[in-house]
């Protein structure tokens, strides 16, 4: 409670503070779930919740401060002391008066002062002597009759070599007491006068009680065995986690990839090659962002920490602020490395990162974090999947002769593979457990069975498609419709228009959802606004796109696209052939899709611009399309489809047509179709 003041409005102070205390935690915005002040027949209650006083923590310090002074471990004392005497602030109620409060005020008072002896008394043992006299001085003026007050003063005096010093304080102590009292001083204060007198070997000061040994943690995995490739990527690591003498900011490399793709093997073999250059150990967590289990908490992740660095239970703090907080200074002039893995948020990341230059952090994550990056200034490395030749040394390290044996067939498992590092682990496992199967027969089952193949029952680590789970169901429900819907492109990558076709969205909503399936790394950007999917993923999302959505809602998504392609297709024959009326489609009325509506202008424009690509300028006129029988479930590619123009027959997309070829006459082209 604060000084007495007037309140608002002409509300008397008392009338305020009533107010003040009636509406304290009556809310959600409250720091409490009850009201603290309530009105009853007797008159006013006050009710605090458990814990909500500061005199609990003050008890709880004090109690923890007395336990370590009777086990002889002065220094966890004097921490505990020190703590509890820093939430004392001021006189209690100050200002006000009564029977009740002046003697509730008194005893919390002396209470303070037998702390306050007990905590110099741990630093005395703790060999503090020098930096405890003026604090002792003045509580002693402050408190002259006080005699433990001046018996420390007196050993606080001795043991930094001013003896006359510390007799001159007994004996001012000893005419107080004579001249107020008419008493001497007690046994305790007489003895150690005699003590001083005498320089009784006693009084030397102890030895300044050595700190422990620092533990130095190594809480690395295992490294993993066949590790082949990213040798520009370690390099990478290598030059950004190199001591610079110069710098004072905390260095942090993100590693992030598809699943699967290797991140935490790259890490963990990298860790392993430097662990000498990080004398005082290297601290590793999974964070398990992506994993069957909850994402752990950067509190719990912090407790595990600190406990690997020597703390005890304890002496870790309960707040998650304050477990930070303790986390970097205890890094703070150490040279070691952080690994936080499998991390799904920054949120997660924040509290974990050291704050000096000495502890570099690698964080593994599928997500881009590009919070991360912005903020704290993390190195972002993006895996990809493993160069061919990688891929195939792989595979030899982890099958062996039958890979030389074989070379073409292991080149064509590696494809099957799609080269993604999980992938071919898991098919050398299979090929190790079938050792009289060729590598060919092995090759030929993987075309069929991709994913039944790649899995373990036992182990879902170990299986594609529970890998590949744990990004999916972090996904929001329309970007995870996204995914599945875009399994179902016919060609190997696509635009945001075709993406909007999909969806049923509009062009500036399916770019949001493609950057947020790019920095989940469960598409890949192939060019401006052009994405891909690795085969494995589209696998696994057409997969899902069957159990998932209904046949109605997949052929509609395949309709929206295939109207989206033919009025493209339309328009840009249109603008193409301005001048030649035999290479134009014949409208007569509105297409039932709506085709993209950049202009031809602003495509000229940009990098890369062809006049195939598909393109739909406001100015030029606007075809009739139909999907309808044009357009099965099963497309064939579009150098094959045909295209209705409404009241016509069926004539097919060419660009090789001629003058001389009457309209309504189907012609077939090579040409391949740009999506």
């Amino acid at each position: 409670m604060g000084h007495g003041g007037s309140g608002t409005g002409g509300e008397s102070g008392a009338a305020a503070r009533r107010r003040a205390a009636q509406s304290a935690g009556a809310g959600p915005a409250g720091p409490f779930a009850v009201r603290l002040l309530t009105w009853t027949e007797s008159g006013y209650v006050l009710a605090v919740p458990p814990g909500a006083l500061d005199l609990d923590t003050v008890d709880e310090q004090i109690e923890r401060g007395r336990a370590a002074r009777t086990a002889g471990d002065w220094r966890t004392a004097a921490d505990a002391l020190h703590a509890a005497l820093r939430l004392w602030r001021g006189r209690l109620c100050e200002g006000l008066t009564g029977p009740l409060l002046d003697a509730e005020r008194d005893r919390l008072e002396e209470h303070r002062l037998s702390v306050l002896e007990e905590r110099i008394e741990a630093d005395l043992a703790l060999g503090r002597h020098a930096s405890v006299v003026a604090e002792l001085a003045g509580l002693v003026r402050e408190h002259p009759l006080r005699e433990r007050l001046c018996e420390r003063l007196m050993v606080a005096l001795y043991r930094s070599g001013r003896q006359a010093e510390a007799l001159a304080a007994y004996r001012t102590t000893r005419t107080l007491l004579a001249e107020e009292l008419g008493i001497e001083p007690g046994p305790e204060l007489q003895r150690l006068e005699q003590a001083v007198l005498n320089a009784d070997p006693a009084l030397t000061p102890p030895a300044p009680q050595q700190s422990p040994p620092r533990p130095v943690p190594c809480l690395l995995p295992g490294d993993v065995a066949g590790f082949a490739g990213r040798t520009r990527q370690l390099a990478e690591l290598d030059a950004l986690t190199s001591p610079d003498p110069h710098s004072t900011a905390a260095v942090i490399c993100l590693v992030t990839g598809t699943p699967g793709v290797g991140k935490t093997a790259l890490t963990v073999h990298w860790a392993h090659r430097v662990r000498q250059a990080f004398p005082d150990g290297q601290l590793y967590v999974d964070l398990r962002g992506y994993d069957p289990e909850q994402p752990m908490a950067a509190g719990e992740a912090l407790a595990r920490l600190l406990a690997a660095l020597g703390l005890r239970g304890q002496d870790i703090p309960l707040d998650v602020a304050d477990r930070s907080a303790r986390y970097r200074s205890e890094l703070a002039g150490r040279r070691m490395l952080v690994i936080l893995d499998n991390a799904a948020t920054p949120e997660q990341i924040r509290p974990l990162l050291p704050g000096t230059a000495g502890c570099p952090t690698l964080v593994t994550s599928r997500d881009a974090l590009p919070g991360l990056v912005a903020l704290h200034g993390a190195h972002r490395i993006d895996l990809d999947l493993l160069p061919a030749e990688d891929a195939h040394a792989l595979l030899h390290q982890l099958i062996g002769p039958r890979v030389a044996a074989e070379p073409r067939a292991a080149g064509v498992l590696a494809d099957r593979c799609r080269r993604l590092p999980l992938a071919l682990r898991l098919t050398a496992e299979l090929a190790a457990a079938r050792p009289h199967q060729s590598l060919a027969d092995l090759a030929a089952e993987l075309a069929d069975r991709q994913l039944d193949l790649l899995h373990d029952d036992e182990d879902p680590s170990a299986d594609v498609r529970a890998v590949f789970s744990w990004s999916y169901q972090r996904l929001s429900g329309g970007a995870a419709r996204a995914f599945r819907l875009l399994a179902l492109h016919p060609g190997p990558d696509w635009n945001t228009d075709a993406t909007a076709a999909l969806t049923g969205t509009t062009s500036e909503q399916a770019g949001l959802l493609l950057d947020r399936l790019a920095r989940a790394h469960l598409i890949q950007p192939t060019g401006p606004h052009r994405y891909t999917m690795h085969d494995l993923l589209r696998a696994y999302a057409a997969e899902l796109a069957v159990t998932t959505d209904p046949p109605a809602d997949r052929h509609a998504a395949l309709t929206r696209l295939f109207d989206h392609y033919l009025a493209s297709a339309t328009t840009a024959t249109t603008t193409l052939h301005q001048h030649r009326e035999d290479q134009r489609p014949l409208p007569t009325h509105a297409p039932p899709a709506t085709p993209c509506r950049r202009s031809t202008a602003r495509r000229r424009r940009a990098p890369g611009w062809t006049p195939n690509a598909p393109t739909w300028p406001p100015s030029a006129p606007t075809p009739p399309v139909t999907a309808g029988t044009a357009m099965p479930w099963n497309w064939p590619p579009l150098s094959s489809a045909t295209w209705t123009p409404a009241g016509t027959t069926p004539t097919a997309w060419s660009s090789t047509r001629t003058p001389s070829t009457p309209p309504g006459t189907t012609v077939t082209t090579t040409a391949k179709p740009t999506y």
